[in-house]
């Protein structure tokens, strides 16, 4: 980098701000945006717009008044019309306009990995009424999946194991759904053994990946990650196989197209299923802060800086041999809070691992939403995982 370079992020939640942190240590202006104010990246960024990413116009006048060298998406809800415009003007979005406009709506990236790739994936049908989503259930077979094709963190999923449960599944997708798009996936219920969030960095040195990511999630959102996952050699070869050949796809022909995704899969008896991916960090990659020597958000800078990315065989190293983290999560509506307990939940750090605590900064807290992470090391999974989660349990939110 020859000069300061001025980054854009278009959403501020905590994933963008541990990417204001990575990308401050290397010198670059950050402008972080988003619809509200005081938002976890805006309180650690240079400079800070407040507007709908869904506002078409908002968003250009605030791309031209700021000049960026690099639009960086952190969120969906984005007029990726306008990012497409933009990027035809000359502008580096990241990793490319195409992946915006694609993962933006689930539908958009299933189609292009079922059909256009050729990647496994489960059965699915689209439905944009309450009755389109019973008739797909009708032939496609319960149990099924229904997820908005707009959404953030898993909001608006649920599990159908009935017509009545697939109706209630359309209005709970609806009502949580991101955008101005009534429209839902309806996808079988895939009988997997676990599921995986494969970190993979494209760079100009080529791709890298992670170690598999194991997760859980709640009510579609997660609740907790760890790594590295245990995971048999073939099916991880062909996870990354799949991830490579859809992170390629996305940034085909665009020559800024670098940067870290977010590529989910099912892990069955008889293989590797794609499921979802985010061209951005992952929330389940909050695990990465303690477990490895540069964390999602740091290779997520360096590959859009063009940046060297140290790796062994195209993999990241760890700093660990396991980790863990557990979110910390609000259960009400509430505008005045604190915080307690943190010092006991870092007191539990020790021979037994290291323990981390991250608080997003959020202003408000709402039921369900995370407000922050527990991080921790262990002998192995099973004690990481015990250890977060007892240092999530020990940090109380005090509601005034």
């Amino acid at each position: 980098m020859s000069h300061i370079v001025k980054i854009m992020l278009l959403g501020s939640g905590e994933l963008g701000r541990e990417f204001v942190i990575s990308a401050k240590r290397l010198g670059a202006y950050v402008i972080a945006c988003d619809s509200y104010d005081h938002a976890p990246a805006m309180q650690l960024a240079d400079d800070r717009e407040v507007f709908s990413m869904l506002d078409g116009d908002a968003l250009r006048a605030a791309i031209e008044k700021h000049d960026p060298d690099y639009i960086v998406p952190e969120i969906e809800a984005i007029r990726t019309e306008i990012l497409a415009e933009m990027e035809a003007e000359g502008r580096n979005i990241i990793p490319s306009a195409k992946a915006a406009q694609l993962t933006m709506n689930r539908d958009a990236i299933r189609d292009m990995a079922a059909k256009e790739l050729g990647l496994r994936t489960s059965g699915y049908e689209y439905a944009e009424s309450r009755e389109e989503a019973l008739a797909a259930g009708e032939r496609l077979g319960f149990p099924l999946v229904v997820k908005p094709v707009m959404s953030s963190s898993g909001k608006g999923q649920s599990k159908a194991n009935d017509a009545k449960e697939l109706g209630e599944a359309w209005d709970y997708a609806v009502a949580n759904m991101r955008g101005d798009r009534a429209r839902v996936i309806v996808e079988q219920f895939i009988d997997f053994d676990y599921e995986i969030t494969l970190l993979t960095i494209r760079t100009q040195d080529g791709v890298r990946f992670c170690s598999p990511v194991g997760h859980r999630q709640e009510r579609g959102d997660y609740q907790e990650s760890w790594q590295p996952a245990a995971m048999a050699k073939a099916d991880l070869e062909q996870a990354k196989a799949m991830a490579a050949q859809v992170v390629e796809a996305l940034c085909a022909g665009n020559k800024w197209g670098y940067g870290l995704f977010g590529v989910e899969f099912f892990v069955c008896k008889d293989g590797v299923v794609f499921s979802e991916l985010s061209p951005r960090p992952h929330d389940t990659g909050m695990v990465t802060l303690i477990s490895q020597q540069l964390n999602q958000f740091d290779l997520h800078a360096r590959a859009i800086l063009g940046l060297p990315i140290p790796h062994q065989d195209g993999s990241i190293a760890m700093a660990s041999e396991a980790a863990a983290s557990a979110v910390i999560l609000a259960d009400r509506d509430c505008e005045k809070f604190s915080y307690r307990g943190i010092d006991d939940a870092l007191a539990l750090g020790g021979s037994q691992g290291a323990v981390d605590i991250r608080i997003f900064g959020k202003p408000v807290t709402r039921p369900y939403r995370r407000m922050g992470v527990a991080l921790a090391t262990g002998g192995d999974i099973g004690a990481a995982r015990s250890l977060a989660a007892e240092a999530a349990g020990k940090v109380i939110i005090n509601y005034r």
